[in-house]
């Protein structure tokens, strides 16, 4: 009797797909781990753990994204220089203003495993601002959210 067997993933046989998806008045959290599971591969049937299965994804009009309820003046966003006295706590109304693309990074990242086949899925995720990007030769999918 022959057994079955799982099926692992490799570099080779993963099919990358182009998706993008339109932050226009979307809810952050909402949006993120939707793009958080695309990046990982976690939508398609030959997803392995130990390998980076994810799609690309392309986000649009980045400084449209919004919270509910009173996060924008509470959500605080905390980085620190190294030095003595460097902390810097920044409201997501403030971090909206400097740049709109680190807030989206911020929460896709926190939803990605912490090690370095993390940060290679990151590195799928590109993000602008307005609606014109670079990546108009791919074949981008819509993704809804």
């Amino acid at each position: 009797m022959k057994k079955n067997r799982t099926i692992y993933a490799r570099n080779e046989s993963i099919r990358r797909d182009w998706y993008v998806v339109d932050a226009a008045d979307q809810v952050l959290g909402r949006m993120s781990t939707l793009i958080a599971t695309y990046l990982r591969g976690k939508h398609k049937p030959i997803f392995t753990p130990h390998v980076d299965c994810g799609d690309h994804v392309v986000v649009i009009n980045a400084d449209r994204v919004r919270v509910t309820g009173r996060k924008a003046g509470q959500k605080g966003y905390f980085t620190h220089s190294g030095y003595a006295g460097g902390a810097k706590l920044l409201s997501f109304e403030e971090m909206m203003e400097r740049d709109p693309r680190k807030v989206i990074a911020h929460a896709v990242a926190g939803m990605l495993p912490k090690n370095r086949l993390g940060r290679k899925m990151l590195k799928k995720l590109k993000i602008y601002a307005g609606k014109e990007h670079p990546h108009q030769a791919h074949k981008l999918n819509k993704l809804e959210v």
